[in-house]
């Protein structure tokens, strides 16, 4: 009984610990946004200050506002999540219920799309744009993004078709549905879990995305990531404006988790409840 109420308090230990190094970041960086310059530059770091919206007032409505930027990366964004689903999904359809030639060799592919370092291949995604002048414009910076964000998503989709009964669209087939009416009228709606859940992580994965975006992007195409260094120069940095940013930047993100929470934790164990789909 002694031995398991320490196993149980060293568990809580860790798991404080964890949450505390992954969300005090979150948190210094919420405060500093509140702060002005000097009392981010104090030292020791003030704790008591009083709060002011200076920072986000600067960045909003200043003459270097973000708001340009935050448009950019939501054009991006929802494109990139529109055009990923409406390919993924239908593929996904296929290598899970259809005999399709390599089915085997497409998982190597996606998985070898996401070990691929994109320091190296940004080279020839950039040689490739600005020979077709699509550099710094939304079509150039969604298409490269469609080439990790489309193999990730078939991958995660695969396995929640995989998971459904064959009999459910057997029985479609015998009632004279095609196989499109089939998958959006009965597959669909049985995976919209897993669908929410690819839909979050497709946003996110666009919406964080800096590499590519600061190679390929340039003064008319400018992700909310890159605007960062609108404050950083070489004569100083104005940190509680680069706080405010974060914050802003991490707003939708923030959003889209909530109202997708149900959807994201139905899809995440969907799998763990269902089986038996495949042949």
């Amino acid at each position: 009984m002694k031995g398991r109420k320490l196993r149980l308090v060293l568990l809580l230990g860790v798991s404080g610990l964890f949450l505390l190094a992954w969300i005090f970041p979150i948190f210094w960086s919420l405060l500093n946004a509140f702060k002005s310059e000097q009392d981010v530059l104090a030292y020791p770091p003030k704790l008591i200050f009083t709060p002011t919206l200076a920072a986000f007032d600067d960045v909003l409505f200043g003459p270097t506002s973000i708001v340009p930027n935050l448009v950019s990366s939501f054009i991006i964004s929802i494109g990139t999540t529109i055009v990923t689903m409406v390919l993924a999904i239908p593929a996904a359809y296929a290598l899970a219920r259809l005999r399709v030639p390599g089915k085997k060799w497409s998982g190597f592919y996606v998985l070898a799309t996401q070990m691929l370092p994109p320091v190296g291949i940004i080279i020839p995604y950039f040689l490739i744009l600005r020979d077709i002048g699509w550099i710094d414009t939304y079509q150039g910076i969604i298409l490269i993004y469609l080439s990790f964000s489309l193999p990730f998503a078939i991958w995660l989709l695969v396995s929640y078709f995989e998971d459904l009964p064959f009999e459910m669209e057997e029985a479609a087939f015998i009632d004279g549905a095609s196989r499109m009416m089939t998958l959006w009228r009965i597959i669909l709606p049985q995976v919209r879990g897993g669908v929410a859940v690819t839909v979050v992580f497709v946003f996110l994965n666009a919406w964080n995305e800096f590499l590519f975006a600061v190679v390929l992007s340039g003064n008319v195409v400018r992700p909310v990531t890159i605007s960062m260094f609108n404050f950083v120069s070489v004569e100083q940095t104005l940190w509680s404006k680069l706080a405010a940013v974060s914050a802003l930047a991490m707003l939708p993100v923030i959003i889209l988790g909530i109202i997708a929470q149900k959807h994201i934790v139905k899809g995440l164990t969907v799998g763990a409840v269902k089986g038996g789909g495949r042949r």
